[in-house]
């Protein structure tokens, strides 16, 4: 059973249940699968909960003001501002806060008792075990977008159809192909790249191919998901000052002219663009890649899963490296949170460049001295940090950037707090003493001509 059809057993928005999770802190594959298929678990509580539910999804739909949460949970108005802050809501302008702030939510963050929805999600899936690592807001916003391919709620009840096309935007390293794989997960498509040697002339079996007819084969098949790297390069707009290339304008022109078709044969084109500044508008259009999805860089907490996932990804139970993460506590979260906290805007390729550097220097030691008896000392990683700044240029600060503005414009509502944490450590990053650059940041043939 999908959560929408659970939805419409239990007359709940499927909304309700997707804020529940989140403000619950539920483990996502406890509840749902990745394609939005109900655990046996879930239904079976949402069944028993009824009434709970109902209640937290008619508070959840009231606009309320602090003074009114505080009163109907019981917990102080300066504890309950000081939750709401961070979660940085909508207001009105009469004080009143609009839908989706849950009271049940806030007081559970302030120690309500809740243990009759813990003795069904009490366990926690280890970290090595998971699909994917913090990102429940942007996997829920990617789900909701994705409903009309779940399900025939959206298109039978409110004539909502499959988007034809989507851009992934967000600086390089972020996890855009990961999250256009999740997407082919998800709606359970067939993932198929296309190379950039298809947007010309290729040969097949002696046969010349254009991408005309790679994509008229494509239409052929059966639920097709199709990849497309550096979308805002080919997809750019012509003006006075910037030149397109004629195969990537023939390959606009190409794309503009089947994405119609793109729905009833069961394909979805997704983009991967650092930014949308230069795409052609046109692409943009309704019925075209008009759902746009912003990859960020992992937030603080994410960045310490994200060390730790990496550092123990493929070991085996009895691995050398997971008895010395042991034996320094690094196997444990709080270990990484403190070097995390350096590691303001870093792509998840940084991360994973610090990850294999540490990795590294823990295994030299362990040759020079032939011992397991090794301690990770803010040296070692320090060292590994170094290492894996290097990708941190002022031209990726620029990209950082640039994404603000980009998602500010677009999506700012659906990600406030990821937006507004981003731009506080974009700002470690600012030059103070050199106010006239136009951004703020140092590129690397600045550094060098300052040497």
């Amino acid at each position: 059973m999908k959560l929408a059809e659970l939805a419409k057993e239990l007359k709940i928005p499927t909304e309700s249940f997707i804020k529940f999770i989140q403000d619950f802190d539920l483990e996502l594959s406890e509840c749902i699968s990745t394609n939005f298929e109900v655990k046996d678990d879930f239904a079976k509580f949402a069944r028993e909960n009824i009434v709970f539910l109902r209640k937290y999804s008619e508070d959840l739909n009231q606009n309320k003001s602090i003074e009114d949460i505080a009163e109907n949970i019981d917990q102080p108005k300066d504890k309950v501002a000081e939750i709401i802050k961070k979660d940085k809501p909508k207001l009105f302008d009469n004080g009143k806060y609009k839908s989706s702030v849950s009271s049940f939510g806030i007081d559970n963050k302030l120690g309500g008792n809740y243990k009759f929805v813990y003795n069904y999600f009490g366990k926690n899936t280890h970290l090595a075990e998971r699909d994917f690592i913090g990102y429940r807001d942007l996997f829920f916003f990617v789900s909701q977008t994705l409903e009309p391919y779940l399900s025939n709620i959206s298109v039978q009840d409110w004539g909502i159809h499959r988007p034809a096309g989507i851009v992934l935007y967000g600086p390089p390293g972020s996890g855009k192909i990961f999250w256009a794989k999740k997407i082919a997960e998800i709606i359970d498509y067939e993932f198929k790249e296309i190379k950039k040697y298809f947007l010309g002339i290729s040969f097949v079996d002696d046969q010349k191919i254009t991408f005309n007819d790679f994509l008229i084969q494509i239409m052929k098949s059966e639920k097709t998901l199709l990849f497309l790297e550096d979308f805002d390069e080919i997809m750019s707009e012509r003006s006075e000052d910037e030149s397109v290339k004629s195969d990537d304008e023939e390959t606009k022109e190409i794309i503009l002219h089947y994405i119609s078709h793109f729905e009833k044969e069961n394909i979805l084109m997704v983009g991967a663009a650092n930014s949308l500044e230069k795409i052609d508008r046109e692409l943009l259009a309704p019925g075209r890649f008009d759902v746009l999805i912003p990859v960020f860089p992992p937030n603080m907490k994410e960045r310490s899963e994200m060390l730790f996932h990496h550092m123990t990804e493929d070991l085996s139970p009895d691995a050398l490296l997971i008895k010395i993460l042991e034996d320094n506590k690094a196997h444990q979260l709080p270990f990484w949170l403190e070097i995390s906290k350096k590691m303001q805007a870093f792509s998840n390729t940084m991360l994973i460049d610090f990850t294999q550097s540490l990795k590294k220097r823990i295994r030299n030691l362990y040759l020079k001295n032939n011992s397991t008896t090794i301690k990770i000392t803010q040296k070692m990683l320090d060292a590994s940090l170094r290492d894996a700044s290097s990708k941190l240029t002022g031209t990726y600060l620029d990209q950082i950037q640039q994404f603000i503005y980009d998602v500010s414009l677009n999506n700012y509502e659906d990600f406030t707090v990821r937006i507004e944490a981003l731009k506080v450590e974009v700002e470690h990053y600012k030059i103070v003493d050199e106010p006239t650059k136009p951004i703020g940041f140092t590129h690397n043939d600045e550094i060098k001509q300052k040497k």
